[in-house]
């Protein structure tokens, strides 16, 4: 009689200490999805802010653009994907009440990006691999939306942005005219620049948006970390190099110009000129690197490698050969073994 009692009691303590644990953890599960809720409104207010000084301030607007992307950063770095797609909807919403016509693009393209970056710092990839897909999120989103400016609502921002600076140039040409000026030299090569510009629009898109993200990273990052959220950091630029087989790409590429003779204005042509420019860009970008490579063995001073650094880009040409001879040759390998 006396066990049964006590298997009875032990029963119901086992139940009631169930009820209690799901009870605590139904009970956290909502502590944790109002939390959630709390700081996500916050988040999409803080972005909300920074979105009507970027669309309205003329001149801050350059500054609070850099920091679109971190309520996203900081949102997604903590809570579910799911979470932070909500959080995006709601800052569209916000956008679309607060803004003009221009802010629900704004919302989307810095939104989906800073997801992607804060999604990917949770799952603890890579810096460069962080760096690598934002690029390819906002790019995506550039395309997609200049593609529904042009269909939808017959907007052609490249368009327009081309002709304003042809109609103002053509403007200071003729007022140097009115003054007795010969500057039909000067309205060739503007010609023949506004021809080239247009043909590496999808060059300067990339690299544009590459240094645009790579400023967003290298301005979000440090407060992230501050926010007691881990965040990876990049390798040092001097250690910066690229695959081998870029340089057999450039050669490549630089033969294709030499044997062939592309039809101005064709997709062979304007696939030919991008490739060659974009390649000829990262030649020079390896070729910065090594500056820095080389100043770290020699222990040059800070000042001295920016000045240096500061004539290599002002010297791309040589800059660009310096590259290619560092990717060709191994040349830092080279110089370590020297130094050993």
């Amino acid at each position: 009689m006396t066990d049964r009692i006590n298997v009875i009691l032990f029963s119901r303590v086992r139940v009631n200490t169930g009820e209690i644990e799901e009870f605590d953890r139904g009970d956290r599960m909502n502590h944790s999805r109002t939390r959630s809720l709390t700081e996500g409104a916050l988040l999409v207010a803080f972005f909300a802010v920074l979105l009507l000084i970027s669309i309205y301030v003329p001149i801050l607007w350059i500054v609070s653009s850099m920091f679109l992307v971190l309520p996203f950063i900081v949102y997604s770095a903590k809570y579910s994907f799911k979470s932070s797609l909500l959080m995006i909807a709601a800052s569209i919403g916000v956008s679309a009440i607060i803004g003009t016509l221009l802010s629900v693009p704004l919302a989307i393209a810095y939104g989906t990006t800073g997801v992607v970056m804060g999604w990917m710092i949770k799952e603890k990839k890579s810096k460069f691999n962080i760096f690598m897909a934002s690029t390819l999120i906002f790019m995506v989103n550039a395309i997609v939306q200049y593609v529904i400016s042009v269909l939808f609502f017959e907007i052609n921002f490249i368009e327009e942005t081309f002709s304003a600076m042809n109609d103002s140039m053509l403007e200071i040409f003729r007022v140097a005219k009115s003054l007795g000026w010969d500057v039909s030299w000067f309205e060739s090569t503007w010609s023949t620049n506004v021809a080239v510009m247009e043909s590496l629009i999808p060059t300067l898109l990339v690299f544009s948006v590459a240094l645009l993200i790579w400023g967003m990273i290298a301005i979000n990052f440090p407060i992230v970390k501050r926010l007691k959220i881990d965040v990876p950091i990049f390798q040092p630029f001097r250690e910066l190099s690229l695959p081998k087989s870029v340089i057999w790409y450039y050669l490549i590429t630089i033969l294709l110009t030499l044997i062939s003779s592309p039809e101005p204005g064709s997709m062979f042509a304007l696939a030919v000129v991008n490739l060659q420019m974009g390649l000829e860009l990262l030649m020079i970008l390896q070729g910065i690197s090594f500056i820095h490579f080389y100043g770290h063995l020699k222990k040059w001073s800070k000042s001295r490698l920016v000045l240096i650094t500061m004539f290599a880009i002002v010297l791309t040409p040589f800059t660009r050969i310096l590259g290619i001879i560092d990717l060709g040759f191994d040349l830092r390998q080279r110089l370590q073994q020297n130094k050993k």
